[in-house]
């Protein structure tokens, strides 16, 4: 009988052959092994996950598609960008995940994001698969027109690779409703169809869903909400650290002050604003949403409350609850140490990974309730899979019945995870119990659909 130190030994081989086929991917190294690192007692218990192959497929995308991006601005100039689309993995269903248009984007970033997808998209229990795509294009100072012939020639090339029964694809960082609403408009000049179903985060009044930019942020303060019920408290009085100030952030705060906690941080690439009355989201919105300024102008405009300090760290603010809602690998091992010495009670991850693996045992050894991305942000993914109901159905829901809907899809995560941490001799790790519910999701569909 193979024992849990013989599949822990296959797995650690598995992970450096890994990085010997990815080089240059730390990001993706990263999140594979934050997922294989906690595969050995599923193995020991389920024999039949330990099919030669099962692993390693689960690893490597099904498909990885590369392109160039041709386009010109108002000046005449001509740029050419790389696009990406990772098709990670199918068994549950069409591929599905956000579009990333950001310096940073290349390879690796896009693969780390489709195979988090896998695993988040499997807990929500709405039967889709896992992908991911972007772009190295920076909208960020662009006008309206050069952001739209962007858009039209990235999705000149993507409209080949995706369909609402294929592959479909939302918004990310940098891809927020204007981007969606080019993107659409190109993919249904090309094809000749109305196929609502093939891009989500449509505008409500065409196709999408009500409550879709609010639920990524929303869904995360409902799985930090549940974890402190866990423990015998609410969210109703606790201050609370958000990163970032984009949609994930914004509706962050959103459902933090509806549900009576005290968000006092906010911030951009330029540094953070600390809000001593609880941010403003409505001036955030503002600031943010329609005049696209930095978070910088928020605390001229906020008044004797609110300060900005350039360049710092959000995390040295002390809070009861910690949410990083920005980008990968924000929330360093020196910033955990800082949480835990202000007393922070719970970390839900809002951004995908935006925690390094040194903070995440750090938070767990010093008996902080963490929440990793691919649970605690799952809200996003789940409202856009009810679009994608709803555009089959040619109807749309009301407000209520989808933040309904994601309230309930979020306490099943948090009970998924719970209960298999549990089973698995991990009480309260929730980064095992969301990596082995995962797992087992799809590993199941993947065996019982043979070698493919």
């Amino acid at each position: 009988m193979t024992t849990r130190d013989d599949n822990k030994t296959r797995l650690d081989a598995l992970r450096v052959e890994i990085e010997r086929r990815n080089p240059a991917q730390p990001e993706f190294h990263q999140a594979v092994h934050e997922v294989l690192e906690t595969l050995a007692a599923v193995l020991t218990a389920r024999p039949e996950y330990a099919e030669p192959g099962l692993i390693e497929r689960l690893c490597e995308p099904e498909r990885q598609v590369i392109f160039r991006v041709p386009w010109q601005d108002d000046q005449g100039r001509v740029h050419v960008n790389r696009g990406f689309r990772v098709e990670f993995n199918s068994a549950l269903g069409p591929y599905k995940g956000g579009l990333r248009f950001h310096p940073s984007v290349n390879l690796g970033v896009i693969k780390f994001l489709g195979f988090e997808q896998v695993f988040k998209n499997a807990l929500t229990g709405l039967g889709i698969g896992g992908g991911k795509g972007g772009s190295d294009f920076d909208p960020h100072g662009r006008s309206d027109t050069e952001i739209m012939r962007f858009c039209q020639s990235f999705m000149t090339e993507l409209y080949r690779h995706i369909g609402e029964h294929t592959d479909v694809p939302a918004g990310d960082i940098g891809v927020g409703g204007r981007e969606i609403g080019y993107l659409f408009g190109q993919y249904r000049r090309i094809t000749n169809r109305w196929e609502a179903g093939v891009l989500t985060g449509k505008g409500t009044g065409w196709g999408g869903s009500a409550i879709r930019p609010e639920a990524t942020g929303y869904g995360s303060v409902l799985f930090a909400a549940a974890m402190l019920r866990e423990r015998g408290e609410d969210l109703q009085g606790q201050t609370a650290v958000v990163s970032g100030s984009g949609n994930v952030a914004i509706y962050t705060v959103e459902k933090l002050l509806a549900l009576g906690a005290n968000p006092l941080t906010c911030s951009d690439s330029t540094g953070y604003v600390i809000d001593d009355k609880g941010i403003d989201v409505e001036l955030l919105k503002q600031v943010k949403e329609v005049e696209r300024g930095r978070v910088s102008d928020y605390a001229e405009r906020r008044g004797a409350s609110a300060r900005f300090v350039p360049g710092g760290r959000v995390w040295e603010v002390p809070a009861d609850i910690a949410l990083p809602s920005a980008t990968q690998n924000e929330l360093d091992e020196n910033d955990a140490a800082t949480l835990v010495r202000n007393g922070v009670k719970a970390v839900a991850e809002g951004a995908n990974m935006p925690t390094t693996p040194e903070a995440v045992h750090l938070f767990q050894r010093a008996g902080v309730a963490f929440g990793p991305g691919k649970a605690a942000n799952a809200g996003g993914v789940a409202v856009s899979a009810l679009e994608m109901a709803q555009n089959h159905a040619r109807t749309a829901w009301t407000p209520n019945r989808v933040e309904e809907e994601l309230a309930r899809i979020m306490n099943d995560i948090h009970t998924t995870c719970h209960e298999t941490a549990a089973r698995y001799g991990a009480p309260g790790d929730y980064v095992t119990g969301a990596n082995i519910a995962g797992f087992e999701r799809v590993a199941d569909a993947m065996l019982a659909q043979g070698l493919i």
